[in-house]
């Protein structure tokens, strides 16, 4: 048995394992859980970020209007399934008009660490790089310096420091989609000068684990257990007709994080459901927040769905770990 570390969540969202059913991740029956035009001005809401926050939850949410702009804005439920989503992008405050100036933002994430939320998203800045604020009260949002330089995305914060210093996963890119893209860690001081970069695990070249054979990226905050960090990610095939993103995980060293004992061959969760095959992208599971309950081991995944609405899917701390021991890559 393995434990998740941390405060319990009585009151995370859930639905048992369907009796049938074999999968180590299982999807909200009532998917999506939230629609494309939940509020007047998106085209879509997805690849979004959920933590919990008072008596409830709150949510930095990607939504790309109606003249497909692309923005975060913040979001509050009580039951973390029907949400209040501001109608009104977050509007960042900040001392250097040069960094709080919005070229894009989107696909945030949101990690607490002490009383702070801190978001991380994909800003653009010459180019794709990682923003990085944080809030107290998901109203007043700071913004800080980007963490690196162009070209940069999925910026992904570890929930607390790792030998004094603070830890970030991303994946560098360039301007496109390319045929590569691993996962690096890189340590900060203070969440404003990164350095120490590490490799973490990249693709997988050939048909041994071919659903991420083009590239990775990190999605929820690591999960702390008595075992290690669990990291849930997503990857890429490229097809005929596309590309195919899935969701997979790893286990890391809980000191050295950038070091991998454990690895799935087999993906966690595939684009099957109409709402993850028909959209704005057609075939993409992109998970990006995930709330976990050390009391049952339990975790809600929040992922976006064809790049067009955003689904909810189930899974324990045990499932993920007897899924990585059986099928090893």
């Amino acid at each position: 048995m393995s434990k998740i570390l941390g405060s319990p969540l009585p009151s995370i969202p859930w639905q048992d394992k369907p009796a049938n059913s074999n999968n180590p991740v299982w999807r909200y029956t009532e998917n999506p859980v939230i629609g494309r035009h939940d509020i007047p001005v998106a085209n879509s809401i997805f690849n979004s970020a959920v933590v919990p926050f008072g008596d409830g939850y709150a949510g930095v949410f990607r939504c790309d209007s109606l003249s497909v702009s692309m923005d975060i804005f913040a979001g509050f439920s009580r039951d973390g399934l029907h949400w209040e989503i501001n109608h009104t992008p977050i509007t960042f405050e900040g001392e250097d008009p040069e960094i709080t100036a919005r070229e894009y933002r989107y696909d945030p994430r949101v990690a607490k660490i002490d009383d702070r939320y801190y978001v991380t998203w994909c800003n653009g800045y010459h180019g794709p790089t990682i923003g990085v604020g944080w809030t107290t009260d998901f109203k007043t949002f700071h913004q800080m310096e980007n963490a690196f330089l162009p070209y940069n995305r999925n910026g992904v914060l570890f929930p607390r420091k790792i030998n004094g210093r603070y830890m970030m996963l991303s994946r560098p890119s360039d301007t496109g989609h390319t045929p590569f893209g691993d996962i690096f860690l890189s340590q900060s001081p203070d969440l404003e000068f990164w350095g120490h970069h590490r490799f973490v695990m990249g693709t997988v070249p050939g048909d041994r684990s071919a659903w991420q054979s083009m590239k990775i990226g990190p999605g929820p905050c690591p999960i702390e257990t008595d075992e290690g960090w669990l990291l849930i990610y997503h990857g890429v095939l490229r097809t005929c007709s596309g590309y195919v993103y899935r969701m997979g995980c790893a286990l890391l060293d809980i000191d050295e994080p950038w070091k991998v004992k454990l690895r799935s061959r087999m993906y966690l969760l595939a684009p099957e459901m109409p709402y993850e095959q028909a959209g704005d992208v057609p075939n993409v599971v992109f998970p990006c927040a995930a709330l976990t309950d050390p009391a049952t081991g339990r975790i809600a995944l929040y992922y976006g769905c064809a790049d067009t609405v955003t689904g909810l899917a189930f899974t324990t701390v045990d499932e993920l770990m007897d899924w990585m021991r059986k099928n090893p890559l």
